[in-house]
C-alpha cells in the first residue's frame, strides 16, 4: 500500500529515546520512522523491553524524544510546550492501558465521561454521550456498575469507551489484552476493529498478541528499539 505523506495523520522521523537506569544508559528507541494514514488500524508486536510502550508514549505526547521529529494531527510534538502537550492529549488522543486504569470509586458511566468533564462539558451532556459510547461497546445495561462489579473484559470495554468518548483522532492501546484470557482477548481486538471501521478513529495497538496482526491495515515488529515493517494490507 503506497502512502501519500501529505495524507498521514502521524509522521515520525528518526525517533531516538535514551535514558539512564542507574549507571547504565538505555537506548529505548534507536531511530524509528513511522507513517500512519488517517483511519488506519496499526498493530505493533514484539517482546517486552523492545520499545513499544516508549514509542506510544512519544506519539501520545506523554514523553519527549531525545532526538527526532513527531507530527500528529498537524501538531509538532517535540517542540511543544507542556501546556500544549496537555491540550494535545486531551483533544486528540485516547489511551487504553493493560490494567484499565478505572477509578474504583466511580461507576462505569462516570469513568467514561471523565475526559468530557475535563473539557468543561456539563454532566448532563457528558452523560448522554457516555451512555452512547457504553452502548457502542455493549455495556449499556451496566453503566451503574462499579469497576469491582465488572469482569476484566467489561472493565476494558469501559476503558475503550472512555478513550473514544471525546472522539479523538488517535487511539493508543498499550497491551490492551495483556491481562485477559484468550477468548476475551479476541473479543476485545474484534471490538476495536469494529470501532475503527465504524468511527474512523486511527488505532495503534502495541501487543504481544500475534493474532491481532490479521486485523491490521499495517503491522510492525519492534525489537531492540527498532521498528520493522510486517504485514501490509490493501
Amino acid at each position: 500500500m503506497h502512502i501519500n505523506l501529505s495524507e498521514c495523520l502521524i509522521q515520525a522521523r528518526g525517533l531516538e529515546k535514551r535514558y539512564r537506569r542507574g549507571k547504565v544508559q538505555v537506548e529505548a528507541l534507536r531511530g524509528v520512522d513511522l507513517d500512519v494514514p488517517s483511519g488506519a488500524f496499526v498493530v505493533i508486536v514484539g517482546p517486552s523491553g523492545g520499545g513499544k510502550t516508549t514509542l506510544l508514549h512519544l506519539l501520545g505526547g506523554i514523553d519527549r524524544p531525545t532526538s527526532g521529529q513527531i507530527r500528529v494531527n498537524g501538531q509538532t510534538l517535540e517542540t511543544a510546550s507542556e501546556s500544549e502537550l496537555t491540550r494535545f492529549r486531551r483533544d486528540h488522543i485516547g489511551f487504553v492501558f493493560q490494567f484499565y486504569n478505572l477509578l474504583p470509586s466511580l461507576n462505569a458511566l462516570d469513568n467514561v465521561i471523565l475526559p468530557l468533564l475535563a473539557r468543561g462539558w456539563s454532566w448532563k451532556k457528558a452523560s448522554q454521550s457516555g451512555q452512547a459510547f457504553l452502548e457502542r461497546v455493549g455495556l449499556q445495561a451496566r453503566w451503574r456498575h462499579m469497576p469491582g462489579e465488572l469482569s476484566g473484559g467489561e472493565q476494558q470495554r469501559v476503558a475503550i469507551a472512555r478513550a473514544l468518548v471525546g472522539e479523538p483522532a488517535v487511539i493508543l492501546a498499550d497491551e490492551p489484552t495483556g491481562d485477559l484470557d484468550s477468548v476475551t482477548s479476541g473479543e476485545i481486538i474484534q471490538l476495536m476493529v469494529h470501532l475503527n471501521q465504524q468511527l474512523g478513529s486511527t488505532f495503534i495497538i502495541a501487543t504481544h498478541n500475534q493474532t491481532a496482526c490479521q486485523y491490521a491495515t499495517r503491522a510492525y515488529e519492534m525489537r531492540d528499539g527498532l521498528l520493522y515493517p510486517g504485514l501490509e494490507a490493501a
